[in-house]
């Protein structure tokens, strides 16, 4: 028989999928009709003989004649589609999650992948932000969606930390092939937290060699983070480079309106009517993660359903402090800074808001859209709409006026010395 060095058994798939006519024309013309080809798998470094299985591959262009023997290497251990189990909670939709500023790119690039695995720019995607944001429910909704389209590919979520435990153990079982076969046979790997790899020597140049045989398939890989890739310590460089080779989308804290966005979804899926002043309540103090955030309604909603209370913001505030600490030490929010700078320029919150372009509105409008940019995680956009739906460049505009105020106009310095002093109290 002739043999064909390959260097893993997914390019024996690659060669039968894309090269099967031609070598079966020509072993047939060359060795003729009782041709035999065998793959062996070479493996650098290694002495290890590989099991072997056979398939049978029909003659060419004769129907009558036997089939053509090719040995090839063990037989991997993944399950067929029907029993395979990708670990995905069905929860995860696009449906349920909220887009926004904060994650418009990433949640763009979800979809697009979604859409057409394995066939977009965006592979590898990696998706990073810190903990409770949404990273994981984005990454199971892709794998969801594309199961939704096409329920016969095999996607796998996993974690760093499951691949290096499965990795240690089938080292520990002598189940390397069996380990390799089977992360190499999905059509979709999602992996989260890939900074558990950080240090991880063994278990990187095995995820090195997976990514490198899934993604030359055209296979999609999605990869979460907690932050940038070149940020990631302890991870050989080769790795680092593949995690580079398709989009990197970052997502940040929750702005204002996406966070009582998220709350208003939230209070709607468990079935409990909170009013929007409560919503808005939690929205404002409760800004680092969308995890904190729905664990404070959640405790509200449990002390409304276990107490017999009513959702209110004095129940919020105790649901709060409980979680977050004494209520002074919780953030600034929106309404605090309005009626501070209308209290100390003597005007009133309406007059803030309004249009008016009179200049005894116009400075105190512009120290309230600076304090707000100091004070608080909003965004520029979400500054304005809070002062008649002003854009981002007008609230930029006002920032650096006050901030040339501050370094010329000892009257305005003063004033924002003061307010801040008093919001931070």
């Amino acid at each position: 028989p002739l043999a064909l060095q390959v260097p893993s058994r997914f390019f024996d798939e690659l060669l039968e999928e894309h090269y099967f006519g031609l070598l079966q024309k020509t072993l047939y013309q060359v060795l003729g009709s009782g041709a035999r080809l065998r793959y062996e798998v070479v493996v650098e470094n290694s002495s290890e003989t590989l099991e072997q299985r056979t398939i049978r591959l029909p003659a060419f262009r004769q129907s009558g004649s036997a089939p053509v023997q090719a040995a090839l290497p063990f037989t991997p251990t993944a399950p067929d589609v029907a029993d395979f189990t990708g670990f995905l909670n069905r929860r995860y939709t696009f449906a349920n999650f909220i887009a926004g500023e904060s994650n418009q790119l990433a949640h763009s690039a979800a979809q697009a992948v979604a859409e057409q695995p394995g066939r977009t720019r965006f592979n590898p995607l990696v998706i990073y932000g810190a903990t409770g944001l949404g990273k994981t429910h984005l990454v199971q909704a892709i794998g969801n969606r594309i199961l939704e389209r096409n329920r016969t590919l095999r996607v796998l979520y996993t974690t760093s930390e499951r691949f290096t435990i499965e990795y240690v153990n089938a080292i520990q079982n002598n189940k390397t092939n069996e380990f390799t076969a089977f992360y190499r046979s999905v059509d979709v790997l999602i992996v989260d937290d890939i900074q558990f790899f950080e240090g991880k020597e063994k278990t990187q140049d095995n995820f090195f060699h997976t990514f490198n045989a899934l993604h030359q398939l055209g296979k999609q890989i999605i990869l979460t983070s907690d932050r940038p890739p070149k940020e990631l310590r302890d991870v050989d460089e080769r790795l680092i480079s593949r995690f580079q080779w398709g989009l990197t989308a970052d997502i940040q804290p929750p702005d204002y309106e996406m966070r009582l966005a998220i709350l208003q979804r939230k209070s709607q899926d468990e079935g409990v009517d909170v009013p929007r002043e409560v919503l808005e309540y939690i929205a404002r103090h409760v800004t680092t993660s969308v995890r904190e955030l729905e664990g404070c309604l959640i405790s509200l909603i449990a002390k409304v359903s276990l107490d017999g209370r009513l959702p209110s913001v004095e129940l919020a505030k105790e649901v709060l402090r409980s979680i977050l600490g004494p209520l002074d030490s919780l953030a600034v929010t929106m309404d605090d800074i309005k009626s501070a700078v209308a209290a100390y320029f003597n005007i009133s919150t309406e007059l803030l808001e309004s249009k008016t372009r009179k200049h005894e509105v116009v400075l105190p409008r512009q120290v309230a859209m600076y304090l707000a940019k100091q004070l608080t995680t909003l965004s520029l956009k979400s500054i304005g709409l809070h002062f008649g739906g002003r854009d981002h460049t007008t609230v930029l505009h006002s920032i650096q006026m006050v901030e040339g105020y501050l370094a010329t106009d000892p009257t305005v310095a003063q004033a924002v010395e003061q307010l801040q002093r008093k919001l931070k109290a």
